[in-house]
């Protein structure tokens, strides 16, 4: 466990410890007692000595709740302290593994933390700390009568012994489940994001026979820790009960043979029970421990990234921006999907991108904004690479609407103003910038509408209006829309148009993917990509007149022939 030596972890790990021999030299105080009221008290008859033996005692267990309260806290503090570290920026490199070319994301390590989190903050490890005391309690025992120290001492490596047979046992097991667990979990989420497709074909049954198959392999191996540990557990708390009468009984031997007191006998006996204990906890809860140690090292295996630190702050950009001979390829062993693309918008300029399927349109604009790396080129926003900018402060100045809008649970302004406080009048003029303010409106409760999640009350074409806002909430000087009308009615049609328009007024910088013409004729400029290579870049007339023309040639060649 030497994960509990972490740096973040030390101070307060090794004050739980220092409190654990406080705690333990403390708990010596009951066996001591009665081992004086049994020898001097009983034999003195004094009440005196009585009194003063019980406060003494009383102090020292008022001392035990201080040390164990002060304990459970600095764990307590330990498990914040943890997540405090490693969860922002743990679910910040879910976030970037999940947008990344792969659109995968280990989700796993956010529940490796909560396991860590959760141990710490629990009562089985102090079982842990503990149980290094144990030898202390030998000693103390082996002062009253070496037979007696002998037998505590045999008794804890017996228990020692069943504590590394647990190890032994259980280890490999209890990584099966935790395996097959996680398995069964992400096949339950990938059948839940296909629900639709599953029930909408008739594949319910088969779905959920496939998902059962893996479940009951799982349920088989938590069987075979369960009964594992179980017994385990049960030989434990059986063998300290039989070693304590075993204590007693060589004490009641001594006591006979006149070679020790009763109250040593009864003290020894009380001592050994209170060795034991420890052991006894760690046994029965090794499940949970070998969990945690599983948990870091896993944790341990992958960068898990620190928050990054404050970066010089860039002005706000006007919206210039240049592409330098961009290079992407999300397999190197693969033909890039974007091949030497270069072009140059000044600010408030508009270009639309056109294109087959599959020809990069939504892997260009992806680069654009930062949200994947090129293996070549570059991306300048204001002549500053993109990647340059604190992500946090660019999308103070950018304005995205994705081709598959997903908006969070909450209310429609808690969407519009990307999950941060609420300002009225931003969202608001937002909402107005993307002419979907009278449409919100008419929502039940308007802005305060709750939307569900991922929006699921809304229609296609409200989630797209509403995203469409987000995107232009706080007047971002560069905005880029891929397929912004895929789910848009007329009346959305024309609403965008209007922003458009207005985002032009504005002297903002807009890139669009699209395919209708007359949506792109309205654009400054147009770019037609091909496999990933730029085709043609100019003034949008000029484009759409040339592909005009390409078009008709194979009619007037058949024609001709």
């Amino acid at each position: 466990m030497n994960w509990l030596l972490a740096p973040t972890l030390r101070p307060l790990v090794l004050l739980a410890a220092a409190v654990s021999l406080v705690l333990n030299l403390a708990l010596l105080a009951p066996a001591l007692y009665m081992l004086q009221v049994f020898d001097r008290v009983f034999a003195s008859r004094s009440t005196e000595t009585l009194v003063m033996l019980s406060l003494l005692a009383a102090l020292a267990l008022g001392l035990a709740y201080f040390m164990d309260t002060v304990r459970a806290g600095a764990l307590a503090w330990a498990s914040r302290a943890l997540d405090r570290q490693l969860s922002p920026a743990a679910l910040g490199n879910v976030l970037r593994e999940a947008a990344g070319p792969a659109g995968r994301a280990d989700n796993d390590v956010l529940r490796d933390i909560a396991a860590l989190r959760s141990f710490l903050g629990g009562q089985g490890i102090h079982a842990l700390f503990d149980a290094p005391w144990v030898p202390l309690y030998v000693a103390v025992i082996a002062l009253m009568h070496p037979l007696l120290g002998v037998t505590a001492a045999i008794g804890a490596g017996m228990l020692a012994a069943t504590a590394l047979m647990t190890e032994r046992l259980t280890h490999h097991a209890v990584r099966e489940v935790v395996a097959r667990s996680r398995a069964a979990t992400q096949h339950a989420e990938a059948l839940a994001r296909n629900a639709e497709v599953i029930v909408g074909m008739g594949m319910t049954a088969a779905a959920v026979s496939a998902w059962q198959a893996g479940q009951q392999k799982l349920l088989q191996a938590q069987a075979r820790v369960g009964g594992t540990t179980a017994g385990l557990g049960a030989l434990a708390r059986i063998a300290r009960q039989g070693l304590q009468v075993a204590m007693l009984g060589v004490g009641a031997w001594l006591v006979i043979g006149l070679d020790a007191s009763e109250g040593i006998m009864v003290a020894a006996t009380i001592l050994f029970g209170r060795a034991l204990q420890p052991l006894e906890q760690l046994i029965a809860g090794w499940k949970a421990m070998i969990g945690a140690r599983s948990a870091w090292q896993r944790l341990a295996g992958k960068p898990v990234p620190q928050a990054e630190g404050p970066r010089l702050a860039l002005p706000a950009p006007s919206g210039r921006l240049e592409v330098e001979q961009l290079v992407f390829a999300p397999v190197a062993a693969r033909p890039p999907l974007i091949k030497k693309v270069r072009f140059a918008l000044d600010a408030g300029e508009s270009l639309g991108i056109i294109g087959p399927s599959a020809s990069g349109k939504t892997t260009l604009i992806r680069l654009l904004l930062g949200i994947w790396k090129p293996q070549g080129g570059v991306v300048r926003l204001d002549g500053a690479d993109i990647a340059q900018w604190d992500r946090d402060a660019l999308g103070a100045h950018v304005g995205y609407l994705p081709q598959d809008v997903e908006l969070f649970a909450g209310t429609v302004a808690e969407n519009i103003a990307r999950l941060g406080a609420v300002d009225s009048r931003k969202v608001v003029d937002a909402a107005r910038l993307a002419h979907a303010h009278d449409m919100i409106l008419r929502l039940p409760q308007g802005y305060e509408t709750q939307i569900g999640d991922a929006g699921n009350v809304l229609s296609g074409g409200q989630r797209q209006r509403i995203a469409l806002a987000r995107a232009l909430y706080g007047d971002p000087r560069l905005v880029v829309l891929d397929e912004p009308n895929a789910s848009l009615d007329a009346e959305g049609e024309r609403a965008l148009a209007d922003a458009l328009a207005e985002l032009k007024t504005r002297g903002t910088t807009v890139v669009l993917v699209g395919h209708r013409p007359a949506m792109m004729s309205t654009l400054d400029k147009l770019a037609v990509l091909n496999e990933g290579a730029l085709e043609a870049f100019g003034p949008a007339s000029a484009v759409l007149a040339r592909l005009r023309a390409v078009a008709h040639q194979p009619m007037q060649k058949v024609a001709a022939s």
